[in-house]
């Protein structure tokens, strides 16, 4: 293939990393019982920004939704939530859980980077583990995405694995994901990390997540990094 654009070979590069769907179709089909990932609670520090009144959403999207547990959450708080996963059979799991709840969540299978959805229409952007998936050739065009889709004063957060956490964390330098070819299950990121690549952004609180028991009714896990930005 004669390469005659960017977009062309951030696609050429995405083939050569990118988890395909078949292998997160079979995570969730043989996987994702087995993890702390599959209990239906929302995440700590998602609810603590809106118990705490740190956002107000309206208009919600989840990239990389999952089986919905916190898309369902922020529905039940009265948000009109979009929730976005490139797994069939993970959306299959979020509209059971959705249909159980007996609430309205919009699902849409496809990459983050393939969706059609009106410009500066979101007051929140959340995503929970999708971030440290992604490779570093596509960190800028997902930041443009984020930029593209909140409204003025909208809300970014995440979710992503920590250096070297329980559940995942890569330490390997970007040109070593290239030589590789690999993201390792997951990069790792620091604080300081996270704020540089969000520099464009608020940053508005950066921390650990708190582990959270099992019998506690949010979810937490030692290993992750929490942040809540602002459009600027």
């Amino acid at each position: 293939m004669l390469i005659k654009s960017n977009e062309q070979l951030l696609v050429l590069l995405d083939n050569l990393l990118r988890e395909p769907q078949n292998f997160w179709n079979e995570f969730y089909d043989k996987t994702f019982k087995k993890i702390p990932f599959f209990v239906n609670k929302p995440d700590e520090n998602l609810v603590s920004y809106l118990e705490k009144k740190m956002i107000q959403p309206s208009k919600v999207l989840e990239l990389g939704c999952g089986a919905g547990r916190n898309a369902i959450y922020l529905a039940k708080q009265g948000c009109s939530v979009v929730g976005v996963d490139v797994s069939d059979r993970a959306l299959q799991l979020a509209q059971e859980r959705v249909d159980e709840a007996n609430i309205n969540v919009e699902l849409i299978g496809s990459n983050i980077f393939e969706l059609d959805l009106q410009e500066e229409s979101f007051d929140f952007i959340y995503d929970s583990g999708c971030f440290h998936h992604i490779a570093p050739h596509r960190r800028v065009t997902y930041i443009e995405l984020i930029h593209t889709l909140l409204k003025p004063n909208g809300y970014f957060a995440l979710c992503s694995f920590e250096e070297q956490g329980a559940y995942g964390g890569s330490t390997i330098s970007d040109e070593e994901v290239y030589i590789k070819r690999s993201l390792e299950g997951g990069l790792g990121y620091t604080k300081n990390q996270l704020r540089e690549i969000f520099q464009s952004l608020e940053a508005l609180e950066i921390r650990e997540m708190i582990a959270m028991s099992n019998e506690e009714a949010y979810f937490g896990l030692e290993g992750f990094l929490v942040g809540l930005f602002k459009k600027k």
